[in-house]
Protein backbone atom coordinates (compact mmCIF):
# COMPACT_ATOMS: atom_id res chain seq x y z
CA UNK A 1 0.00 0.00 0.00
CA UNK A 2 1.43 3.32 -1.03
CA UNK A 3 1.35 5.98 1.70
CA UNK A 4 1.17 9.64 0.75
CA UNK A 5 2.44 12.30 3.12
CA UNK A 6 0.51 15.46 4.06
CA UNK A 7 2.06 18.23 6.12
CA UNK A 8 0.44 21.11 7.99
CA UNK A 9 3.04 23.80 8.82
CA UNK A 10 0.62 25.57 11.18
CA UNK A 11 -0.34 22.43 13.08
CA UNK A 12 3.25 21.18 12.80
CA UNK A 13 1.89 17.71 12.05
CA UNK A 14 2.54 15.20 9.28
CA UNK A 15 -0.12 12.67 8.34
CA UNK A 16 0.15 9.64 6.05
CA UNK A 17 -2.76 8.33 4.00
CA UNK A 18 -3.05 5.20 1.91
CA UNK A 19 -5.83 3.12 0.35
CA UNK A 20 -5.55 -0.65 0.53
CA UNK A 21 -6.64 -2.71 -2.51
CA UNK A 22 -9.70 -3.71 -0.45
CA UNK A 23 -10.74 -0.05 -0.46
CA UNK A 24 -9.84 0.57 3.20
CA UNK A 25 -8.61 4.11 3.88
CA UNK A 26 -5.68 4.13 6.30
CA UNK A 27 -4.57 7.31 8.12
CA UNK A 28 -1.44 7.45 10.28
CA UNK A 29 -0.46 10.43 12.43
CA UNK A 30 2.99 9.82 13.99
CA UNK A 31 3.49 11.53 17.36
CA UNK A 32 7.20 11.20 18.06
CA UNK A 33 8.00 10.84 21.76
CA UNK A 34 4.39 10.09 22.84
CA UNK A 35 4.20 7.21 25.32
CA UNK A 36 0.65 6.27 24.34
CA UNK A 37 -0.40 4.92 20.94
CA UNK A 38 -3.96 4.61 19.72
CA UNK A 39 -5.76 2.87 16.87
CA UNK A 40 -9.40 3.02 15.82
CA UNK A 41 -10.97 0.76 13.17
CA UNK A 42 -14.34 2.27 12.27
CA UNK A 43 -17.21 1.74 9.88
CA UNK A 44 -19.56 4.38 8.52
CA UNK A 45 -22.55 2.68 10.08
CA UNK A 46 -24.62 3.88 13.01
CA UNK A 47 -27.98 3.64 14.68
CA UNK A 48 -29.78 5.78 12.08
CA UNK A 49 -28.92 3.32 9.23
CA UNK A 50 -31.86 0.96 9.62
CA UNK A 51 -33.21 1.34 6.05
CA UNK A 52 -30.92 0.98 3.03
CA UNK A 53 -30.32 -0.54 -0.41
CA UNK A 54 -27.41 -2.96 -0.60
CA UNK A 55 -25.17 -2.22 -3.65
CA UNK A 56 -26.15 -4.65 -6.42
CA UNK A 57 -29.69 -5.18 -5.09
CA UNK A 58 -32.83 -3.46 -6.36
CA UNK A 59 -34.94 -3.61 -3.21
CA UNK A 60 -34.94 -1.83 0.16
CA UNK A 61 -33.70 -3.64 3.26
CA UNK A 62 -35.20 -2.56 6.58
CA UNK A 63 -33.72 -3.94 9.80
CA UNK A 64 -34.68 -3.67 13.50
CA UNK A 65 -33.62 -0.57 15.43
CA UNK A 66 -30.51 -1.12 17.54
CA UNK A 67 -28.79 -3.57 15.20
CA UNK A 68 -25.61 -1.48 14.68
CA UNK A 69 -25.07 -1.42 18.45
CA UNK A 70 -25.93 -5.14 18.65
CA UNK A 71 -23.28 -5.91 15.99
CA UNK A 72 -20.73 -3.95 17.99
CA UNK A 73 -21.33 -6.18 21.01
CA UNK A 74 -21.27 -9.39 18.97
CA UNK A 75 -17.99 -8.76 17.19
CA UNK A 76 -16.04 -9.04 20.44
CA UNK A 77 -17.14 -12.65 20.68
CA UNK A 78 -15.05 -15.28 18.86
CA UNK A 79 -15.50 -19.04 18.63
CA UNK A 80 -12.61 -19.57 21.05
CA UNK A 81 -13.61 -16.82 23.53
CA UNK A 82 -13.82 -13.10 24.12
CA UNK A 83 -11.47 -10.67 22.34
CA UNK A 84 -11.02 -8.56 25.49
CA UNK A 85 -9.01 -11.44 27.01
CA UNK A 86 -6.43 -11.17 24.19
CA UNK A 87 -5.98 -7.44 24.77
CA UNK A 88 -5.80 -7.93 28.54
CA UNK A 89 -2.96 -10.43 28.20
CA UNK A 90 -0.98 -7.70 26.39
CA UNK A 91 -1.82 -5.09 29.01
CA UNK A 92 -3.83 -3.12 26.46
CA UNK A 93 -7.06 -1.20 26.99
CA UNK A 94 -9.69 -1.89 24.30
CA UNK A 95 -13.17 -0.52 23.76
CA UNK A 96 -15.85 0.23 21.18
CA UNK A 97 -18.77 2.57 20.69
CA UNK A 98 -21.79 3.03 18.43
CA UNK A 99 -23.07 6.50 17.64
CA UNK A 100 -25.78 7.71 15.29
CA UNK A 101 -23.40 7.52 12.31
CA UNK A 102 -20.37 5.43 13.30
CA UNK A 103 -19.37 2.15 14.89
CA UNK A 104 -15.76 2.15 16.10
CA UNK A 105 -13.40 -0.39 17.68
CA UNK A 106 -10.30 0.94 19.37
CA UNK A 107 -7.43 0.36 21.73
CA UNK A 108 -4.74 2.42 23.45
CA UNK A 109 -1.44 1.12 24.77
CA UNK A 110 2.08 2.00 25.85
CA UNK A 111 3.58 -1.34 24.69
CA UNK A 112 2.70 -4.18 22.31
CA UNK A 113 1.20 -1.81 19.73
CA UNK A 114 1.67 -3.95 16.61
CA UNK A 115 0.43 -7.18 18.29
CA UNK A 116 -2.65 -5.22 19.41
CA UNK A 117 -3.15 -3.80 15.91
CA UNK A 118 -3.16 -7.36 14.52
CA UNK A 119 -5.86 -8.38 17.04
CA UNK A 120 -7.96 -5.31 16.20
CA UNK A 121 -7.81 -5.89 12.45
CA UNK A 122 -8.60 -9.58 12.78
CA UNK A 123 -11.53 -9.65 15.17
CA UNK A 124 -13.42 -6.90 13.35
CA UNK A 125 -13.08 -8.87 10.11
CA UNK A 126 -14.19 -12.21 11.55
CA UNK A 127 -17.80 -12.17 12.72
CA UNK A 128 -18.99 -15.22 14.62
CA UNK A 129 -22.73 -15.41 15.22
CA UNK A 130 -24.81 -18.32 16.50
CA UNK A 131 -28.52 -18.25 17.36
CA UNK A 132 -27.66 -19.28 20.93
CA UNK A 133 -25.14 -16.45 21.44
CA UNK A 134 -27.59 -13.96 19.85
CA UNK A 135 -30.31 -14.94 22.34
CA UNK A 136 -27.82 -14.50 25.17
CA UNK A 137 -26.87 -11.04 23.85
CA UNK A 138 -30.54 -10.04 23.56
CA UNK A 139 -30.78 -10.58 27.32
CA UNK A 140 -27.62 -8.59 28.05
CA UNK A 141 -28.57 -5.64 25.85
CA UNK A 142 -32.15 -5.79 27.13
CA UNK A 143 -30.78 -5.12 30.63
CA UNK A 144 -28.70 -2.26 29.21
CA UNK A 145 -31.81 -0.73 27.60
CA UNK A 146 -33.75 -0.93 30.90
CA UNK A 147 -30.82 0.74 32.68
CA UNK A 148 -30.79 3.61 30.16
CA UNK A 149 -34.57 3.98 30.50
CA UNK A 150 -33.91 5.04 34.12
CA UNK A 151 -30.77 7.13 33.40
CA UNK A 152 -31.75 10.83 33.79
CA UNK A 153 -28.89 12.15 31.61
CA UNK A 154 -29.71 9.70 28.83
CA UNK A 155 -33.44 10.39 28.99
CA UNK A 156 -33.15 14.19 29.05
CA UNK A 157 -31.05 13.97 25.86
CA UNK A 158 -33.30 11.60 23.91
CA UNK A 159 -36.45 13.37 25.11
CA UNK A 160 -34.91 16.54 23.67
CA UNK A 161 -34.27 14.85 20.31
CA UNK A 162 -37.80 13.44 20.41
CA UNK A 163 -39.10 16.99 20.82
CA UNK A 164 -37.03 18.27 17.87
CA UNK A 165 -37.71 15.50 15.35
CA UNK A 166 -40.96 14.14 13.91
CA UNK A 167 -39.61 11.19 11.94
CA UNK A 168 -35.80 11.17 11.70
CA UNK A 169 -34.24 8.07 13.35
CA UNK A 170 -31.80 10.26 15.30
CA UNK A 171 -34.68 10.57 17.81
CA UNK A 172 -34.45 6.83 18.60
CA UNK A 173 -32.26 5.27 21.29
CA UNK A 174 -29.02 3.91 19.83
CA UNK A 175 -29.50 0.52 21.50
CA UNK A 176 -33.05 0.17 20.11
CA UNK A 177 -35.87 -1.25 22.23
CA UNK A 178 -36.36 -4.64 23.87
CA UNK A 179 -38.99 -5.37 21.23
CA UNK A 180 -36.80 -4.31 18.25
CA UNK A 181 -33.71 -6.29 19.31
CA UNK A 182 -35.89 -9.39 19.88
CA UNK A 183 -36.33 -9.48 16.05
CA UNK A 184 -32.56 -9.69 15.38
CA UNK A 185 -31.33 -13.03 14.09
CA UNK A 186 -28.18 -14.44 12.49
CA UNK A 187 -29.23 -13.76 8.88
CA UNK A 188 -29.98 -10.08 9.56
CA UNK A 189 -26.69 -9.63 11.42
CA UNK A 190 -24.66 -11.13 8.58
CA UNK A 191 -26.48 -9.01 6.00
CA UNK A 192 -25.71 -5.81 7.91
CA UNK A 193 -22.15 -6.91 8.54
CA UNK A 194 -21.46 -7.79 4.89
CA UNK A 195 -22.95 -4.47 3.75
CA UNK A 196 -21.46 -1.98 6.17
CA UNK A 197 -18.26 -3.74 7.22
CA UNK A 198 -16.86 -3.83 3.70
CA UNK A 199 -13.38 -2.20 3.99
CA UNK A 200 -14.35 0.39 1.37
CA UNK A 201 -16.96 1.68 3.87
CA UNK A 202 -14.43 1.73 6.71
CA UNK A 203 -11.24 3.44 7.81
CA UNK A 204 -8.33 2.84 10.13
CA UNK A 205 -6.78 5.72 12.05
CA UNK A 206 -3.51 5.25 13.95
CA UNK A 207 -1.58 7.79 15.97
CA UNK A 208 1.31 7.64 18.38
CA UNK A 209 5.03 6.98 18.23
CA UNK A 210 4.65 4.50 15.34
CA UNK A 211 6.41 3.78 12.05
CA UNK A 212 3.98 4.46 9.14
CA UNK A 213 5.65 1.84 6.92
CA UNK A 214 5.35 -0.85 9.59
CA UNK A 215 1.70 0.05 10.22
CA UNK A 216 1.07 -0.29 6.46
CA UNK A 217 2.74 -3.73 6.41
CA UNK A 218 0.57 -4.99 9.29
CA UNK A 219 -2.55 -3.70 7.55
CA UNK A 220 -1.68 -5.47 4.30
CA UNK A 221 -0.80 -8.70 6.12
CA UNK A 222 -4.02 -8.82 8.15
CA UNK A 223 -6.68 -7.53 5.77
CA UNK A 224 -8.80 -10.18 4.09
CA UNK A 225 -9.16 -10.08 0.32
CA UNK A 226 -12.55 -8.51 -0.34
CA UNK A 227 -13.90 -6.69 -3.34
CA UNK A 228 -14.64 -3.02 -2.62
CA UNK A 229 -18.29 -2.02 -2.92
CA UNK A 230 -18.98 -1.10 -6.55
CA UNK A 231 -21.49 1.57 -5.56
CA UNK A 232 -22.26 3.54 -2.45
CA UNK A 233 -24.73 2.12 0.05
CA UNK A 234 -28.01 3.97 -0.46
CA UNK A 235 -29.18 5.06 3.00
CA UNK A 236 -32.87 5.92 3.26
CA UNK A 237 -34.31 8.31 5.83
CA UNK A 238 -37.93 9.46 6.23
CA UNK A 239 -38.88 12.95 5.11
CA UNK A 240 -38.43 15.28 8.07
CA UNK A 241 -40.48 18.51 8.34
CA UNK A 242 -38.42 21.66 9.07
CA UNK A 243 -40.53 22.38 12.18
CA UNK A 244 -39.98 20.84 15.60
CA UNK A 245 -42.29 18.08 16.88
CA UNK A 246 -43.13 19.73 20.22
CA UNK A 247 -41.82 22.66 22.24
CA UNK A 248 -41.48 20.98 25.61
CA UNK A 249 -41.26 17.49 27.10
CA UNK A 250 -41.08 16.56 30.79
CA UNK A 251 -40.39 13.33 32.67
CA UNK A 252 -40.06 12.46 36.35
CA UNK A 253 -37.07 10.39 37.48
CA UNK A 254 -34.84 10.01 40.54
CA UNK A 255 -32.91 13.30 40.49
CA UNK A 256 -32.31 15.79 43.30
CA UNK A 257 -32.05 18.82 40.99
CA UNK A 258 -33.99 19.08 37.70
CA UNK A 259 -31.96 18.37 34.54
CA UNK A 260 -32.63 20.21 31.31
CA UNK A 261 -31.53 20.25 27.68
CA UNK A 262 -32.71 22.85 25.21
CA UNK A 263 -31.66 23.96 21.78
CA UNK A 264 -32.47 24.56 18.13
CA UNK A 265 -33.15 22.18 15.26
CA UNK A 266 -30.86 22.83 12.28
CA UNK A 267 -32.80 23.05 9.02
CA UNK A 268 -29.77 23.99 6.87
CA UNK A 269 -28.72 20.42 6.07
CA UNK A 270 -27.97 18.07 3.16
CA UNK A 271 -24.25 18.62 2.60
CA UNK A 272 -20.88 17.57 4.00
CA UNK A 273 -17.26 18.50 3.37
CA UNK A 274 -15.79 21.96 3.87
CA UNK A 275 -19.22 23.62 3.76
CA UNK A 276 -20.35 21.54 6.73
CA UNK A 277 -17.08 22.22 8.55
CA UNK A 278 -17.57 25.95 8.01
CA UNK A 279 -21.11 25.82 9.43
CA UNK A 280 -19.81 23.82 12.39
CA UNK A 281 -17.15 26.42 13.25
CA UNK A 282 -19.52 29.36 12.74
CA UNK A 283 -22.17 27.83 15.00
CA UNK A 284 -19.63 27.10 17.75
CA UNK A 285 -18.46 30.72 17.57
CA UNK A 286 -22.07 31.86 17.95
CA UNK A 287 -22.73 29.60 20.92
CA UNK A 288 -19.71 31.08 22.69
CA UNK A 289 -20.77 34.63 21.76
CA UNK A 290 -24.31 34.16 23.10
CA UNK A 291 -24.00 31.83 26.09
CA UNK A 292 -20.31 31.05 26.66
CA UNK A 293 -18.87 31.50 30.16
CA UNK A 294 -17.60 35.01 29.39
CA UNK A 295 -21.00 36.34 28.25
CA UNK A 296 -23.37 38.57 30.26
CA UNK A 297 -26.10 35.93 29.82
CA UNK A 298 -24.01 33.20 31.47
CA UNK A 299 -22.92 35.49 34.30
CA UNK A 300 -26.50 36.63 34.88
CA UNK A 301 -27.86 33.06 34.97
CA UNK A 302 -25.03 31.92 37.23
CA UNK A 303 -25.41 34.83 39.70
CA UNK A 304 -29.17 34.21 39.91
CA UNK A 305 -28.45 30.54 40.75
CA UNK A 306 -30.35 29.43 37.63
CA UNK A 307 -27.38 27.39 36.32
CA UNK A 308 -24.27 25.88 37.90
CA UNK A 309 -20.96 24.38 36.73
CA UNK A 310 -22.78 21.55 34.92
CA UNK A 311 -23.99 23.96 32.20
CA UNK A 312 -22.57 23.06 28.76
CA UNK A 313 -23.17 24.04 25.14
CA UNK A 314 -22.52 22.01 21.98
CA UNK A 315 -23.38 21.71 18.29
CA UNK A 316 -23.96 18.43 16.46
CA UNK A 317 -23.47 18.87 12.71
CA UNK A 318 -24.17 15.93 10.42
CA UNK A 319 -25.05 15.70 6.75
CA UNK A 320 -28.77 15.02 7.17
CA UNK A 321 -29.49 16.45 10.61
CA UNK A 322 -28.07 18.88 13.15
CA UNK A 323 -28.89 20.67 16.37
CA UNK A 324 -27.46 23.01 18.95
CA UNK A 325 -27.86 21.86 22.53
CA UNK A 326 -27.22 23.45 25.90
CA UNK A 327 -28.17 22.40 29.38
CA UNK A 328 -27.25 21.10 32.79
CA UNK A 329 -28.91 21.34 36.22
CA UNK A 330 -31.37 24.06 37.25
CA UNK A 331 -34.15 24.49 39.79
CA UNK A 332 -36.01 26.55 37.17
CA UNK A 333 -35.30 25.40 33.55
CA UNK A 334 -38.25 27.41 32.22
CA UNK A 335 -36.73 30.62 33.62
CA UNK A 336 -33.38 29.71 31.99
CA UNK A 337 -35.15 29.25 28.66
CA UNK A 338 -36.94 32.58 28.97
CA UNK A 339 -33.66 34.38 29.77
CA UNK A 340 -32.12 32.71 26.69
CA UNK A 341 -35.00 33.85 24.51
CA UNK A 342 -34.75 37.40 25.89
CA UNK A 343 -31.01 37.53 25.10
CA UNK A 344 -31.45 36.13 21.58
CA UNK A 345 -34.21 38.65 20.91
CA UNK A 346 -31.99 41.46 22.23
CA UNK A 347 -29.05 40.43 20.03
CA UNK A 348 -31.32 40.15 16.99
CA UNK A 349 -32.58 43.65 17.72
CA UNK A 350 -29.26 45.33 18.68
CA UNK A 351 -26.88 43.24 16.56
CA UNK A 352 -23.85 41.09 17.38
CA UNK A 353 -20.59 42.70 18.50
CA UNK A 354 -17.79 42.34 15.90
CA UNK A 355 -15.06 42.73 18.55
CA UNK A 356 -16.56 39.85 20.53
CA UNK A 357 -16.64 37.80 17.31
CA UNK A 358 -12.92 38.39 16.70
CA UNK A 359 -12.05 37.40 20.27
CA UNK A 360 -14.21 34.27 20.32
CA UNK A 361 -12.90 33.20 16.91
CA UNK A 362 -9.41 33.02 18.44
CA UNK A 363 -10.77 31.09 21.43
CA UNK A 364 -12.35 28.50 19.12
CA UNK A 365 -9.08 28.08 17.21
CA UNK A 366 -7.15 27.59 20.46
CA UNK A 367 -9.65 24.94 21.48
CA UNK A 368 -9.11 23.17 18.15
CA UNK A 369 -5.33 23.17 18.62
CA UNK A 370 -5.60 21.72 22.13
CA UNK A 371 -7.26 18.61 20.70
CA UNK A 372 -3.87 17.60 19.30
CA UNK A 373 -2.60 17.01 22.87
CA UNK A 374 -5.04 14.14 23.47
CA UNK A 375 -4.58 11.06 21.27
CA UNK A 376 -8.04 9.66 22.09
CA UNK A 377 -9.93 12.90 21.46
CA UNK A 378 -7.96 13.69 18.34
CA UNK A 379 -8.45 10.24 16.81
CA UNK A 380 -12.18 10.12 17.48
CA UNK A 381 -12.64 13.66 16.13
CA UNK A 382 -10.67 12.80 13.00
CA UNK A 383 -12.74 9.67 12.36
CA UNK A 384 -16.10 11.40 12.87
CA UNK A 385 -15.07 14.16 10.47
CA UNK A 386 -13.68 11.86 7.79
CA UNK A 387 -17.08 10.17 7.54
CA UNK A 388 -18.50 13.67 6.88
CA UNK A 389 -15.92 14.15 4.09
CA UNK A 390 -13.98 16.57 6.30
CA UNK A 391 -10.22 16.36 6.73
CA UNK A 392 -9.15 18.30 9.83
CA UNK A 393 -5.94 19.28 8.03
CA UNK A 394 -8.27 21.58 6.05
CA UNK A 395 -9.55 23.22 9.25
CA UNK A 396 -7.25 26.25 9.15
CA UNK A 397 -8.16 27.20 5.59
CA UNK A 398 -11.87 26.94 6.40
CA UNK A 399 -11.45 28.76 9.73
CA UNK A 400 -9.64 31.68 8.09
CA UNK A 401 -12.43 32.10 5.51
CA UNK A 402 -15.08 32.83 8.17
CA UNK A 403 -16.25 36.44 8.31
CA UNK A 404 -18.45 38.44 10.67
CA UNK A 405 -21.15 38.49 7.97
CA UNK A 406 -21.15 34.65 7.93
CA UNK A 407 -21.80 34.65 11.67
CA UNK A 408 -24.58 37.26 11.44
CA UNK A 409 -26.29 35.30 8.67
CA UNK A 410 -26.12 32.02 10.59
CA UNK A 411 -27.43 33.72 13.74
CA UNK A 412 -30.50 34.95 11.87
CA UNK A 413 -31.17 31.63 10.15
CA UNK A 414 -30.53 29.16 12.97
CA UNK A 415 -31.54 30.79 16.27
CA UNK A 416 -35.28 30.88 15.56
CA UNK A 417 -37.41 30.68 18.68
CA UNK A 418 -40.08 28.62 16.87
CA UNK A 419 -37.46 25.89 16.33
CA UNK A 420 -36.43 25.75 19.99
CA UNK A 421 -37.33 22.78 22.22
CA UNK A 422 -36.94 22.16 25.95
CA UNK A 423 -36.55 18.82 27.72
CA UNK A 424 -36.76 18.61 31.52
CA UNK A 425 -36.25 15.75 33.96
CA UNK A 426 -37.90 16.59 37.27
CA UNK A 427 -37.64 14.82 40.64
CA UNK A 428 -40.53 12.63 41.74
CA UNK A 429 -42.90 14.67 43.86
CA UNK A 430 -42.65 13.86 47.58
CA UNK A 431 -45.82 12.83 49.44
Amino acid sequence: MELRQYESPVLKEIMYHGVDKSGLNVYILPKKGYSKSYAVFATHYGSIDSKFVVPGEDHVTEVPDGIAHFLEHKLFEEEEGNVFDKFSRLGVSANAFTSFNTTAYLFSCTDNFYESLDILLNFVQNPYFTEESIQKEQGIIGQEIRMYDDDPNWRVFFNFLGALYHEHPVKKDIAGTIESISKINKDILYKCYNTFYNPSNMLLFVLGDVDPKEVGEHVEHNLKIREPLKNEIKRLYPEEPPTIYQQKVEQNLSVSIPLFQMGFKDTDIGYGGSRLLKKDIITRILLEMIMGKSTPLYQNLYEQGLINDTFEVDFNAEVNYGFTIFGGESFNPEKVQQEMINEINRLQRDGLDEKVFERIKKVIFGRFLRQFNSVEKLANTFVANLFRNINLFDYIQTYESITFNDVKERFTNHFKIDNMALSVIKPYESN
